[in-house]
C-alpha cells in the first residue's frame, strides 16, 4: 500500500468524523448540551460540550488540512521526473486526412 493511499484512507475518516461533529452541534447554542438538560451536564468528564464539539470541530479542520496538504507531497514524491505523464509526452496528431469528395460530374450534352 502506497503512502498515498494510507493518506487518503485518513483523509476520508477526518472528514466523516468532521461532519459528524458539525451535525451534532446546533447554531442556536442547542445542540448536543441541550439534548441532556442544559448548560453545564457533564458528559464523560466534559464540563460544557458546546466548548469541547467548538474545540474538536477546529482540531478535526486543521488535521483534514494537513493530511491534505501532506499528500500532494507524497505525490510529488512519488513521480521522480517532477512532471505529469501527460504532460511530458508529446501529444500524438493524427495525419490521416479523408481526401475531399468530389462534386458529381455533369454531362453538358444533355
Amino acid at each position: 500500500m502506497s503512502t498515498f493511499t494510507i493518506f487518503l484512507a485518513l483523509i476520508i475518516i477526518v472528514a466523516f468524523l468532521l461532519v459528524v461533529v458539525i451535525m451534532v452541534q446546533n447554531p442556536k447554542g442547542g445542540g448536543l448540551s441541550s439534548s441532556f438538560g442544559g448548560g453545564a451536564t457533564q458528559i464523560g468528564g466534559v464540563q460544557k460540550t458546546s466548548d469541547f464539539l467548538d474545540k474538536s470541530t477546529w482540531t478535526l479542520a486543521t488535521l483534514l488540512l494537513v493530511l491534505i496538504l501532506l499528500s500532494n507531497v507524497t505525490i510529488m514524491d512519488g513521480n521522480s521526473v517532477g512532471e505529469s505523464k501527460i504532460m511530458g509526452s508529446e501529444p500524438e496528431v493524427e495525419t490521416n486526412v479523408p481526401a475531399p469528395v468530389q462534386p458529381p460530374v455533369q454531362n453538358p450534352e444533355e
